[in-house]
């Protein structure tokens, strides 16, 4: 580690700063895992950090006097970042101590053994390129379906499976299904590949990507084995990296086997209700709020209208009528608050959300006029019902024409009887 001196912006430094310490491992294996590196050269500044299972990289612009690296405390180059005044920063680099000036405010940190700490990997061959704002509208729609139980790893990742110029996101806990399909510009068109991410990674590539960036997502496959299964998508193996603009991301992908989610989704429902889907929405969440984690929200519907009706035995009942378009035997069915509105959030982002091919760089982007209905499809009581925005025209490849692009399947909650 040589001299290193440059400046930059405050607001520049901190956004940097906060989103590389967020890929920083709470409790690190060894100490120097702990550290951000910063790297100033002629093209700029860049702060990365990686712990072998995620690595995170960012370069902004800095005004560089002197080339050099440097590696310090994260966490604490995070706190204070955040709590500088709003003028250039500078910092210096001499032996093994970093110091930081900001106006009055002066900080010298005590830097971490840079010959310790590992290189980041490089990200393998682009396997495809989408926008980033599209990639967050998905990635926001599906991750709420994912599982946060460690126990079952498989249940907390993202699948992602590509399929020449479709991607298509899925993430189950059990008690829902989400799935969404998006265009895509594959670096193979003929690949069929499949990669199962924590379902937090994508999350976090997908909350800092925007419209009008490309994203370029790329992993490994294993070869074909020679047994056969050729036509069946190829398994991901080791990291998956996300490049956007002047960020990167890389995640080690989850192992195992993703449930054959298509095959979950009914090829037709016996009841089918539309709903206006603001109103819809804002009518559950304000009967939710009696309800608790165990208590449904319970929908009972006729030709126009349906009743929307939660209580907490003892304490509190709630009931609103919303207007709906209705048509089917079975018109009783229950669902958890949570999942339900989950749910209904999910498809609304469908409908807000500029159709494929639109132009939206330079645009601002107003919400329509007409916030859209909600589709509700069910049989019974009891069996999983399928929730989809109306008028969302997307299909799954391997479904029948006018699949929804993004479909929410959720089992009901049985309501018990009532003496």
């Amino acid at each position: 580690m040589g001299g290193m001196k440059f400046r930059v912006g405050r607001d520049a430094l901190g956004e940097a700063v906060a989103w590389v310490a967020r890929a920083l491992p709470s409790r690190p294996v060894v100490p120097v895992l702990s550290g951000m590196l910063l790297q100033a050269d002629e093209d700029g500044l860049t702060l990365s950090c990686f712990d072998y299972e995620v690595s995170a990289r960012m370069r902004i612009e800095a005004d560089v006097v002197e080339a050099g690296t440097a590696l310090v405390p994260g966490r604490l180059l995070a706190e204070i970042t955040r709590s500088l005044p709003a003028l250039d920063v500078e910092v210096t680099c001499d032996a093994d101590m970093v110091g930081l000036t900001c106006g009055s405010a002066e900080f010298t940190l005590v830097s971490l053994p840079v010959e310790e700490y590992p290189a980041l990997p490089e990200p393998p061959a682009p396997t495809g390129t989408i926008d980033g704002g599209l990639l967050a509208v998905a990635a926001a729609q599906v991750g709420t379906a994912a599982s946060r139980d460690d126990t079952l790893p498989m249940l907390t990742a993202v699948c992602l499976e590509v399929d020449g110029e479709t991607l298509t996101l899925a993430a189950t806990d059990r008690y829902r299904l989400a799935v969404r399909n998006v265009r895509w510009d594959p670096a193979d068109a003929a690949l069929r590949a499949v990669a199962l991410v924590p379902a937090r990674t994508l999350a976090d590539v997908a909350k800092t990507m925007s419209a009008g960036t490309p994203v370029t997502i790329a992993f490994g496959t294993r070869a074909p084995d020679g047994t056969g299964a050729e036509r069946e998508p190829r398994p991901a193996d080791g990291m998956i990296s996300f490049e956007g603009g002047s960020r990167r991301l890389t995640a080690r992908l989850i192992g195992g086997e993703f449930i054959k989610y298509r095959s979950r989704f009914p090829a037709e429902f016996g009841s089918r209700a539309l709903l206006p889907a603001a109103s819809f929405t804002e009518a559950v969440r304000r009967v939710s709020l009696v309800a608790d984690r165990t208590t449904p929200v319970r929908l009972a519907f006729d030709a126009g209208s349906v009743v929307i009706e939660a209580h907490t035995d003892g304490r509190a009942r709630a009931v609103e009528t919303v207007p709906a378009e209705f048509d089917g035997g079975e018109r009783v069915i229950s669902f958890s608050p949570h999942y339900l509105l989950d749910g209904l959030t999910a498809a609304a982002a469908s409908g807000l959300a500029r159709p494929h091919g639109a132009a939206h760089e330079g645009e601002d982007e107003e919400p329509p006029a007409d916030p859209g209905q909600i589709r509700l499809e069910f049989s019974t009581a009891a069996k999983p019902a399928l929730i989809s925005w109306a008028g969302d025209e997307g299909s799954d490849p391997d479904a029948p024409s006018g699949t929804p692009a993004f479909r929410y399947l959720v089992v009901p909650l049985r309501v018990p009887a009532r003496a």
